[in-house]
């Protein structure tokens, strides 16, 4: 049994997997996150600052449902969010679809690089494992 402290209350629960919260602060940030959302769908064109204070939720906290993908600004939206990798404009998550792409590429390409080296690994011991010759 893993044991914690929520990080919003400081309750003691049991910890299973996910943020350092405990099911009722992770229920209420649900409800504030449902909140959130409808806010923003009902109020085209508001700022992040906004919704903060009208739906009383820290700035961090829908920037952070932003980055995770769970809420997407539209594209005439005073919110901004950065690709960390490049600095282009993005609608939600962390990255533009070109550094996904990028990302992706560059996985394959090492993935296909491991299967080379261990094909010659597996031909060198081929080589190696001809006909010997024994001692007694």
């Amino acid at each position: 049994m893993n044991i914690k402290n929520c990080r919003s209350c400081g309750k003691i629960f049991n910890y299973v997997s996910g943020p350092f919260t405990c099911p009722a602060c992770r229920e209420q940030m649900e409800q504030k996150f449902q909140e959130v959302k409808a806010y923003i769908r009902d109020n085209r064109g508001v700022s992040i600052q906004e919704v903060a204070e009208a739906c009383d939720v820290d700035v961090a906290q829908i920037r952070q449902w932003l980055r995770e993908d769970r809420l997407e600004v539209t594209e005439d939206s005073p919110i901004r969010l950065t690709c960390e990798g490049c600095g282009a404009f993005i609608r939600s998550g962390r990255y533009c679809e070109k550094c996904k792409n990028g990302a992706a590429s560059g996985f394959q390409e090492l993935i296909n690089e491991n299967k080379q080296a261990q094909r010659r690994v597996v031909e060198d011991q081929k080589d190696k494992s001809g006909p010997k010759m024994r001692y007694l």
